[in-house]
């Protein structure tokens, strides 16, 4: 190309420099700088073809270029190590997203992990035509030569945040908007203004509200039908003019230049490898990065950049659904942009006949007919200046389609009922109009989407949304929907394609989106009951949703009869999907997150136990249980706090039940944890009652694990003074942790049921005690777990209260004494019931004569000197009825007679045998 080519554009901008600035230099070396990347890229003998991501006029373009260069060797911007994954997208429904995913890192801070970048793809893009192209291509090479996706993060700030975002118009977040999860995204082209005032002044002199809407209305409408070189030359201007007003973000500009300078340096290495002439190449990349100032720039660049070596970090490659509203989500385009573009597509195709390319076998697109013999290659012909006459140009205004508006307008109002709007004809006539109106406004004569968008809203949303989607919502799905991807079975990893294999006998189509039901009768088909572990563990490790049981529990020492499940792997592909990056099974992969959860720094002896039951449950592996249970053993050891007192106590003895019904001996680790425990708890027990961040429960939990594993600590060595010093030595000063020392101390035998009636009758006697009455209330009905035996007393101690309190003072704290019941003392409220039940009489009539089991008076005593009764006065029914007597004696063969009333001699066997008792008094008085 001539150098000249480019002068007639420089003289008229620098003469308008001139004309509308107070000085030329200012803007004449903005606009002639702009010229002259417009003339470097184009006379660049590598072909360059700029293009922006997700664009449906470069992807036209794309296709048209292809098929008249018929390049041998593509050059991508996407990440050089994804290179391997882009032959399984013909086994995909498009869009999908290549992905690299990273847990174990090396070279990386660990609160990073776990790493994920993802590139998606549409069909409606031009990075999806130039691979279709090229892989379904005899002899054409594809490669990739961005950065890889170790460089990503390596040329990432600590801070820097992910680069997500979203426009301030889009709406909530949902299902699909989550596709991506909090992966990294990286695109072709991402081609956007970087200066705010830029942006702003575009949308307000282009009567637009989002960038979207300026990009598809003053973009892609002029190139749609441009051809090849106006097309180039101006995507080269729009990424120069953003690039020279980019803001003087030093870190994100010099990404950007390190980026240009990787993708250089690996075209000159291929270039000098393959010794492939640099015209049969075509080098796909960002209008931004199209416009590079790098010295590195060009076949015939400097060679001075080194890249630097990848981390030891293990990447894992796949393909993950993805969506439109994904997409817009993480690359912050207006909600709907995506689903627009496609259906921009669509009408392209259609008007241009360009035939596109699409991957052989491509799922989700139609069979191609019968391919011709492709066009001969062009000759390159000299590069004429185009940028003159398209600025020229006036926009050209798109006559109006009537019938298409119509149809449009028809089609929202029937959606808008469909979804519970109270519309009608006459709203799809103020929606015909309204568009039009909003159109010449904006100074367009055919209304864009996006007006008949604003329209629709404004005619028919009045004051509320009667149903889930609004109509900025129902607009979107109109004009094409959220398309969701989906990963083919061939595609899938190893351990996602295993999961279908055994879910097989289920007969559901697990790809399928959506929620289906799973029946299973495992007591009429034992097989099942792999289908059942299968899902068991899918609920471990998937996010909550894709596998949920309905009907069915899985415990300790429980077998499953029938069990029910929603299942919806085919919306949770993408965790499926990444689950395959941790392992080949998912036993292995659950392995794997037991061991993490155990051996986590911040693990404590509850959530180890919680992996010993786990791994038991789901893995039935008894080497694992025994790992993860000498783990929970040393993490017990080092506890300093008694937070985890009733998760412990919780599963030690579900643990123990299983272990005593399913094994012959109890493991060593068990009996080692509970002789530990009986000295750990005794240890932080009188720091426990006074330390104020402990709660009564906690201490509860205590007093629970040493009572119930006492005869099981002790018969492995523990010394029970060890409890009585402890308690001794606790003197909690609150009322609810007194409450639950009384109730140890009547537990040890340190106080009698008496004394501690005695005790209450004086609390309920006091008036400055009376309003903490609740509180001791609370301690005792936490003290029912560790001493269930005082549940009586406990039901006593509140009946007292409602019995001998007047209203004045009984009515004051009964919110207090109802709610602390509910909030502390709810799963013990049971065993008060119960007792209750037992103790009051069954029926209303009885309760007038009703007498307390607790003030019930005792027999009368004996006189004293009266000695023992005996006799007839001793036995009055066995001497009024001695028949019984009689024929159980003669049953055992025994004779002998009735003694005579007051002849009898009290305990005449002591009498007759008294060897048993001067043997007894022997050893009590040696002792």
């Amino acid at each position: 190309m001539s150098e000249a080519t480019f002068t007639a554009l420089r003289a008229q901008l620098e003469q308008a420099a001139t004309t509308f600035a107070d000085g030329p230099r200012a803007l004449e070396g903005i606009l002639l700088g702009m010229v002259d990347d417009v003339d470097r890229a184009v006379r660049e003998p590598l072909e360059i073809f700029p293009v922006c991501h997700h664009s449906p006029a470069s992807a036209l373009a794309m296709a048209r270029r292809l098929r008249e260069k018929q390049p041998k060797v593509v050059y991508l911007e996407l990440c050089e190590d994804m290179t391997p994954l882009l032959t399984e997208l013909r086994n995909c429904r498009l869009p999908v997203a290549v992905q690299a995913f990273a847990t174990e890192l090396d070279g990386f801070p660990a609160d990073w992990a776990p790493l994920s970048v993802v590139a998606p793809v549409t069909e409606a893009s031009a990075e999806y035509q130039a691979v279709a192209y090229a892989l379904d291509t005899p002899g054409v090479e594809l490669v990739l030569v961005d950065r890889s996706s170790d460089h990503v993060f390596q040329w990432q700030e600590p801070e820097e945040d992910t680069p997500a975002g979203a426009d301030a118009d889009a709406p909530a977040a949902e299902e699909e908007t989550a596709l991506h999860g909090d992966a990294v995204g990286v695109e072709i082209g991402d081609l956007r203004p970087r200066f705010a005032e830029l942006e702003e002044h575009l949308l307000r002199h282009g009567k637009v509200r989002h960038w979207s809407e300026w990009w598809h209305q003053y973009v892609e409408l002029p190139l749609g039908d441009s051809d090849h070189d106006t097309y180039r030359q101006v995507m080269f201007l729009i990424g120069s003019l953003f690039r020279r007003l980019a803001p003087g973000d030093s870190r994100r500009v010099r990404v950007d230049e390190d980026r240009e300078r990787y993708m250089w340096t690996r075209m000159r290495e291929h270039l000098a490898a393959s010794g492939t002439d640099p015209a049969d190449c075509l080098y796909v990349c960002g209008a931004f990065h199209a416009a590079s100032r790098v010295a590195e720039f060009g076949v015939g660049g400097s060679d001075g950049f080194e890249i630097s070596p990848r981390t030891a970090t293990k990447w894992q490659y796949g393909l993950i659904p993805s969506s439109h509203t994904a997409i817009e989500a993480q690359f912050g385009l207006a909600a709907g942009s995506v689903s627009i573009a496609a259906t921009e597509w669509a009408k392209n195709l259609k008007r241009t006949r360009v035939k596109p390319y699409r991957l052989a076998g491509q799922a989700g697109t139609r069979k191609p007919a019968k391919a011709a013999a492709p066009p001969a290659p062009m000759a390159d012909t000299p590069t004429a200046d185009r940028l003159t006459g398209f600025l020229r140009r006036p926009p050209i205004l798109d006559p109006l389609d009537e019938a298409e508006l119509l149809g449009w307008s028809v089609e929202i109002v029937r959606a808008a009922r469909r979804n519970g709007y109270l519309a009608s004809t006459a709203d799809a006539i103020a929606v015909f109009e309204t568009s039009i109106l909003l159109a010449g406004m904006r100074d367009r004569a055919r209304p864009t989407p996006y007006d008949f968008q604003d329209a629709a809203v404004t005619c028919i949303e009045k004051d509320s949304v009667p149903g889930r989607r609004d109509v900025r919502r129902l607009v979107e799905i109109m004009m094409g929907g959220d398309r969701v991807g989906q990963v083919g079975y061939d595609a899938l990893p190893p351990l996602a394609r295993d999961v279908h294999d055994r879910l097989a006998p289920l007969s559901l189509k697990l790809q399928q989106r959506g929620v289906q039901r799973a029946l299973l009768d495992i007591a009429s088909q034992p097989e099942l009951a792999k289908c059942s572990d299968v899902l068991w563990i899918l609920k471990y490790l998937m996010p909550h949703g894709a596998a949920r049981p309905i009907m069915g529990d899985r415990r300790l020492g429980e077998k499953p009869i029938q069990e029910s499940w929603d299942l919806a792997l085919g919306t949770h592909q993408r965790a499926l999907i990444e689950l395959g990056y941790e392992g080949v099974s998912i036993e292995q992969v659950l392995e794997q997150r037991l061991r993490r959860t155990a051996y986590d720094p911040k693990a404590t002896a509850a959530t180890v136990l919680r992996a010993v039951e786990d791994a038991i449950l789901h893995l039935r592996s008894r080497r694992l249980a025994d790992e993860l249970g000498t783990r929970a053993l040393e993490v017990l050891a080092q506890e300093r706090s008694v937070d985890g007192a009733p998760e412990v106590l919780r599963r030690v003895r579900g643990l123990l039940a299983h272990y005593r019904t399913s094994e012959p001996v109890l493991p060593g680790w068990i009996e080692s944890f509970v002789k530990t425990g009986y000295a750990h708890y005794c240890t932080l027990l009188p720091t426990a009652f006074t330390d104020e961040d402990a709660t009564v429960r906690q201490v509860a939990a205590m007093f629970g694990f040493l009572f119930s594993m006492e005869s099981l600590a002790l018969s492995l060595g523990c010394d029970r003074t060890q409890l009585e010093l402890a308690v001794a030595q606790s003197h909690p000063q609150e009322p609810d942790r007194t409450a639950l020392l009384w109730a140890a101390q009547t537990h040890l035998g340190r106080l009698s049921r008496e004394e501690l009636r005695a005790r209450c009758a004086a609390l309920l006697g006091n008036p400055l005690v009376v309003p903490a009455y609740p509180r001791y209330l609370s301690g005792f009905l936490h003290a029912l777990e560790p001493v269930p035996q005082l549940t009586d007393f406990v039901v006593e101690a509140v009946s007292n209260a409602f019995a001998e309190l007047p209203d004045p003072v009984l009515l004051p704290w009964l919110p207090s004494l109802i709610t602390g019941l509910r909030s502390s003392g709810s799963e013990l409220a049971p065993l008060l019931i119960r007792e209750a039940g037992r103790i009051y009489p069954g029926r209303l009539d009885d309760l007038d004569t009703w007498v307390p089991p607790w003030r019930a008076r005792p027999a009368p005593a004996a006189a004293p000197g009266s000695g023992r009764p005996s006799g007839p006065t001793a036995l009055p029914l066995l001497t009024a009825h001695p028949a019984a007597c009689d024929a159980l004696a003669a049953l055992l063969g025994c004779e002998g007679a009735w003694d005579e009333p007051g002849t009898a001699t009290g305990a005449a066997l002591l009498a007759r045998h008294p060897g048993t008792a001067n043997a007894l008094e022997a050893l009590l008085t040696a002792s």
